[in-house]
């Protein structure tokens, strides 16, 4: 290693320890704060025809959610020295992703849901063609911000992400997961059942934003790469779990959207399955799961850890 290289090291280390001394709360403000303004940058402003549309697709995304999949998106880049503006862009991407997947999850002909994020659902604020059309338009926005040339990353890499996110958001992923938690309505499922439907429903687009996020920075070996796998596996369902165990314990106006509705709409959930207290169980085994997966990566990988944390202790 020449002397150049080894500043640049010796650099990058300082760095990433300064990083890491800032407190959990401290960062993920920070953090919040960067996604939200990349999304109101990245999303075409509302006095752009159609204004309406435009309207409706910022009232959807900004201004509420607690970001998760972008904080994963950073946790996992700034583990592998992404660039700060490429992961802006990805995490603003995945969170255009998701919020289109709820804009369409609460409209009547899904979960037919009236409250998200605290407010009116899109289809309830405007109509139901236009929450229709918000879903449409912030996927393929989504793609847009993924696709853009430059010289962030190089045009073999970018394209798998792509390739990564598409399969993600898919039929093989997160539609593919809300086409059998629809078909399976009233019915009865195993727990291996219920788990695959949650690792797609939930867990491919939370699996995208891990893997995402270290692509977007330097290569990844093997071992790396399995390591993160399980890391985005154990998150995934362990955020489920919780999702349910909250749905079954707290109020609408702590929750931000319809409780109970789960059990009214006699969707079979963990709680359903296993009971409220086994459900807990699980969750913090599938955290302790994540925590394990990143031991090759050391006191590097806190801030993953930190994320596991958060999404298992999470009241909201």
């Amino acid at each position: 290693m020449n002397t150049a290289t080894r500043m640049a090291a010796a650099v990058s280390g300082v760095a990433e320890a300064a990083a890491l001394a800032v407190e959990f709360p401290l960062w993920m403000q920070q953090i919040q704060g960067d996604i939200e303004t990349a999304l109101a940058h990245f999303l075409p402003p509302s006095s752009q025809t159609p204004e309406r549309l435009h309207e409706a697709m910022r009232y959807a995304v900004l201004g509420g959610g607690k970001r998760v999949r972008p904080l994963l998106v950073y946790g996992a880049g700034n583990l592998f020295d992404a660039p700060p503006a490429l992961l802006a862009r990805v995490a603003a991407a995945l969170e255009m992703i998701h919020v289109y997947s709820l804009v369409h999850d609460d409209m009547p002909c899904m979960d037919d849901d009236a409250l998200r994020r605290g407010k009116p659902t899109v289809h309830v604020q405007y109509d139901e063609a236009t929450a229709l059309l918000v879903g449409d338009a912030l996927q393929a926005q989504a793609f847009r911000l993924m696709s853009e040339p430059g010289d962030l990353i190089d045009p073999a890499r970018q394209m798998a992400m792509l390739n990564m996110l598409a399969q993600a958001a898919g039929s093989l992923g997160m539609c593919g997961g809300q086409a059998i938690d629809l078909d399976s309505v009233g019915l009865q499922l195993s727990l291996s059942q219920l788990e695959q439907m949650h690792r797609l429903k939930t867990g491919a687009l939370l699996r995208a934003a891990v893997l995402l996020g270290a692509f977007s920075g330097r290569q990844l070996t093997p071992p790396q790469y399995a390591a993160l796998e399980s890391y985005a596996a154990a998150i995934g369902l362990a955020f489920q779990v919780v999702d349910d165990i909250l749905d079954a314990t707290i109020d609408s106006a702590t929750l931000g959207k319809t409780a109970g509705k789960d059990a009214i709409d006699n969707k079979p959930t963990y709680v359903s399955i296993l009971g409220l207290e086994q459900s807990r169980v699980l969750a913090r085994k599938l955290r302790d799961d994540a925590h394990q997966a990143l031991r090759p990566f050391g006191d590097n990988a806190l801030r993953l850890r930190q994320l596991a944390d958060l999404i298992v202790q999470r009241q909201a």
